[in-house]
């Protein structure tokens, strides 16, 4: 059985999901990460401000992660597009290009 690029891409993002979950990795945010470590080198930190307002649940504050994301990507997205139209548009205001010619 030969499998295709795509289908080794799918296999190998699949194992990036499963083999953490299952050697027993936890998703623990970056944040929190950091806090512990500042907390344990320093004991009497405090910081300098608090949050305006905190989410009532990890639930919203995913729901806004996502939709953070999703904004970056659709902003990224539109950029790449944008530059790939551009450059259609220039190729066909400059007209066809020619063939290559071979030389034997």
């Amino acid at each position: 059985m030969r499998f295709s690029r795509s289908s080794w891409m799918l296999l190998g993002v699949a194992a990036l999901v499963i083999v953490p979950l299952l050697m027993g990795g936890e998703f623990a945010g970056a944040d929190g990460q950091a806090a512990a470590a500042i907390e344990e080198a320093n004991p009497g930190f405090t910081p300098w401000f608090t949050p305006i307002w905190t989410p009532p649940s990890g639930e919203v504050e995913g729901l806004f992660f996502a939709l953070q994301a999703a904004l970056g990507a659709l902003i990224v997205g539109y950029a790449i597009g944008r530059r790939h139209g551009r450059a259609q548009a220039e190729a066909e205001r400059d007209g066809p290009t020619p063939p290559e010619t071979q030389k034997s």
